[in-house]
Formats: structure tokens, C-alpha cells, sequence
């Protein structure tokens, strides 16, 4: 795995926010779900160095990180979108963060098969990459959603294609979906921190992808599971849960100290700062 620093700004996120301001309801003003909590409260935060790179510092959310989420698409998932909530957070399709990540999953796509993909017929006779109005390359949406997406009562599963091709496999799901897909609803994010004595370091903040991280229009999303109640009933932990994304995004010395970290944070009696959406 190469240095994080060398990795990319998350492209593919930038331009999932431009495209959410499609669905903008200028008369919302906050979450929409019934049971999510306020965007703004109180975390617990922890800064510390790369094991494996002295020019960079993690900084991690403990709150989100040590919380109860899990994805619940399927079993109570509303959607982001009124009235798909079959869709989940697929309705807009995915866009690529670069060159290198469509080529990778289009090495994947290359091996579904009718069983496993609903729209195989469509996406192999006339594509399944489509274009914003920018130009910029996406998962091609095709009756209203990504056209990876199985919909109900498909005999394949439903849900991602590319996720069920990963798990037939067995591999993980992030080595077959596009980049966007497989980081939500974790957020990493790069700034420079120019300290007193001159000397610069990359730090890298790995937090929880709220509705602030879709851009403008992410106050009015339908709905956004990660400060939803009832996406917060999970038996393991978001550190324990994603362990492989996390990885992938830190590499395994930075993880495995994150991990340190967070044991330590729910041995406390009293863990301060806890996530408003978890059980109590």
C-alpha cells in the first residue's frame, strides 16, 4: 500500500456533493428523518502520529468511531431520496475518483453474470459508466438509480451487484466497488499543518461522513443514516465493524493503533463525549 499522503484527495466525494444540490429542497432546514439526532454536539477527538510515517498525524473521531452504527439498507434504511428507499445511498450513482479506480472496477464488472446482475443486458449492450453535466465520469443511473443496484425480488439479491460479487468471491466488497461506494459513511479528509518550529506534517482526519460531507445540499437529504437512531444498534463498534476500509484507508500499523486507542476509550467508565444516535 503506498503512503497515505500520496493518495489522492476523495475526488469521487467532491463530486457526489455537486450532484446531491440536484435533489435540493431549499424549505428544508435540518436532518429529515424522524429519528436523527442534530448534526452539531459534542466529540472526543485524538491526534496521533503515523507508525509507519514520521511526516503524518491521524486525527480521529473516537465518537464515531467507537459508536454502534451499521448500515441497515434493506432492513429500515430509508433512502436519501422520498420515496426510494429500496435505493439506499445508491440513487445517484457513483462517481470515480480517478482513471485508475473505474479501470479497477471495470475489471470487476467485466465478470458479472446475468445471475448475479439485474441489468447485465443494459450495461453490457450499451454501457454502464455515464457522465454529469461536467463531463465527469460516473456509475451510469438507470431507472432512477445506479444500474449496479438490484432491485427487490431480483433472484441474484438485492443491493449492489459489485457487493455480491465481492462476497461470492470472498473478498471484501471495497476491492470490487468504486471508491465512493465502499468509504461511506467514512470520511477522510487532508489539511497541512504548519507548525511553530517550520516543519510541515500531512494531517489526516478520519471521521464520520454526516450530511455536511454531501456538499450544500446535504441538510436536506431524505434522510442520512449515520446520526439515525435506528442505524445505531450494532454489536460491534465502527472501528471493529470496518476494519478493512480503515486499512485501506490508514494502512495496518495507524489502525492497529487507532484500535489501541479506542479499546481504551470504551474501557472507561464515563467515556466522554458518546454519539447522541447510539443506545443508551
Amino acid at each position: 500500500m503506498p503512503k497515505t499522503k500520496k493518495a489522492k484527495p476523495d475526488k469521487a466525494t467532491k463530486k457526489q456533493q455537486k450532484t446531491k444540490q440536484e435533489m435540493r429542497q431549499p424549505e428544508a432546514t435540518g436532518p429529515g428523518g424522524p429519528d436523527e439526532k442534530e448534526l452539531d454536539f459534542a466529540r472526543a477527538w485524538v491526534e496521533f502520529p503515523d507508525p509507519a510515517d514520521d511526516e503524518q498525524v491521524f486525527r480521529c473521531d473516537l465518537t464515531w468511531l467507537t459508536s454502534r452504527w451499521n448500515c441497515i439498507f434493506g432492513s429500515g434504511c430509508q433512502g436519501i431520496q422520498a420515496g426510494r428507499a429500496d435505493d439506499g445511498c445508491c440513487t445517484l450513482g457513483a462517481h470515480f475518483s480517478d482513471k485508475d479506480d473505474e479501470k479497477r472496477v471495470a475489471g470487476h464488472v467485466a465478470r458479472l453474470t446475468p445471475e448475479l446482475w439485474q441489468f447485465h443486458d443494459v450495461g453490457t449492450k450499451t454501457g454502464w459508466v455515464g457522465v454529469d453535466e461536467d463531463g465527469e465520469r460516473q456509475t451510469r443511473r438507470w431507472e432512477g438509480s445506479c444500474i449496479f443496484q438490484n432491485r427487490p425480488g431480483f433472484a441474484g439479491g438485492m443491493g449492489c451487484s459489485l457487493h455480491i460479487l465481492a462476497l461470492k468471491e470472498g473478498k471484501e466488497p471495497l476491492e470490487t466497488k468504486p471508491d465512493v461506494c465502499w468509504q461511506l459513511p467514512v470520511r477522510r479528509t487532508y489539511d497541512w499543518i504548519e507548525r511553530p518550529d517550520d516543519t510541515r506534517v500531512l494531517q489526516i482526519s478520519i471521521g464520520e461522513y454526516d450530511r455536511r460531507g454531501w456538499g450544500p445540499g446535504g441538510h436536506d437529504l431524505h434522510w442520512w443514516c449515520t446520526s439515525a437512531t435506528s442505524a445505531h444498534g450494532a454489536g460491534e463498534p465502527v472501528y471493529v465493524s470496518y476494519r478493512p476500509e480503515l486499512i485501506e484507508l490508514m494502512g495496518k500499523e495507524a489502525y492497529d493503533r487507532l484500535t489501541e486507542l479506542c479499546e481504551q476509550r470504551l474501557a472507561s467508565l464515563l467515556p466522554m463525549a458518546p454519539h447522541p444516535a447510539d443506545p443508551a
